[in-house]
């Protein structure tokens, strides 16, 4: 309903630069262009300087830019006022996700919540935890789910459920027969390791200063994207790793990993993150609802264990 000039010119300005707007909305670049060019023409004066590859808005470009964030918030607050009286929950909402919440935990959450509500249409992006976080802050996307802490203070962090992760290795491997296995046993053998910036990284750094040692302390032999690629180059006999638990039943049923406790136990949140704001749409507040309801029910077994 809102202007689509203004929604153009909105993203532009909220991320200073007409590619990732481009990138944001899913346009072409001339499009982004065109866009705010009508809308410049309508004003009869710019909204952008445009220097040496850079841009910066104008006064009156500033002005626009306050206006616009004024319409957008009065928009969804309107839209939200009437599905309120009608019960409908609809729209569409874009959720990232980091990786192994997006591989192993939302396809049957996302599938439950669409069956109860049709109306939604949920785009997912799937990236490491600082790139979903980076989404956020430029509000490229609704709503993050992330499995590391998040330190930008401007941001809303809420907790939805704790994650454990632990330690795989080969079936036979000297460590399998541990109940628990201190991290200094880790330091022992070749560590395949997730990339800088996924949340398991991050967590594993962190747990590592706690036990007085640094990440450098692993005999990293790999660095790999994804949960999946890690479990591959521990079967095949590579190394050792920490993963989270959601992640390895298929391999456990399998029999090709063996998985052990850390001592002490290593445990995560799996959080919402999203911007500050007076008003947030209903389906956002839905997703949130039935995400903590689900975790409740499918993943309480993991804190009890």
């Amino acid at each position: 309903m809102a202007d689509r000039r203004l929604q153009v010119f909105h993203t532009v300005a909220r991320l200073l630069s007409f590619t990732k707007a481009a990138e944001a909305l899913h346009m072409t670049q001339p499009a982004v262009t065109f866009q705010v060019r009508q809308l410049e023409e309508q004003f009869d004066t710019r909204l952008f300087d445009r220097t040496h590859n850079r841009i910066s808005l104008t006064d009156a470009g500033r002005v626009v830019y306050e206006a616009a964030d004024r319409i957008f918030e009065l928009y969804a607050e309107m839209e939200n006022a009437v599905r309120e009286i009608t019960g409908e929950v609809s729209g569409t909402l874009t959720v990232g996700a980091s990786t192994t919440i997006a591989e192993y935990l939302l396809p049957p959450l996302l599938g439950e919540f669409k069956a109860r509500y049709p109306d939604v249409s949920i785009q997912l992006k799937v990236a490491n935890t600082d790139t979903v976080v980076s989404l956020v802050e430029t509000n490229a996307i609704d709503l993050g789910i992330v499995e590391a802490p998040v330190g930008n203070k401007n941001l809303v962090v809420e907790s939805c459920q704790r994650d454990r992760l632990v330690a795989i290795m080969p079936p036979g491997h000297p460590l399998a027969a541990l109940e628990a296995v201190p991290f200094e046993r880790l330091l022992e053998h070749p560590f395949i390791c997730r990339e800088e910036g996924s949340g398991t990284r991050n967590v594993i750094r962190e747990y590592l200063r706690e036990q007085g040692f640094c990440l450098e302390a692993l005999k990293v032999v790999l660095e790999l994207g994804s949960p999946e690629a890690v479990k591959g180059a521990v079967e095949a006999g590579m190394g050792v790793s920490v993963l989270s638990s959601a992640t390895i039943a298929k391999e456990l049923k399998l029999g090709t990993l063996a998985a052990v406790p850390l001592d002490p136990p290593l445990y995560r949140p799996f959080s919402f993150v999203h911007q500050k704001q007076k008003f947030r749409l209903r389906v956002v507040d839905e997703l949130f609802d039935f995400a903590r309801t689900y975790f409740q029910v499918h993943y309480q077994s993991q804190d009890e264990s």
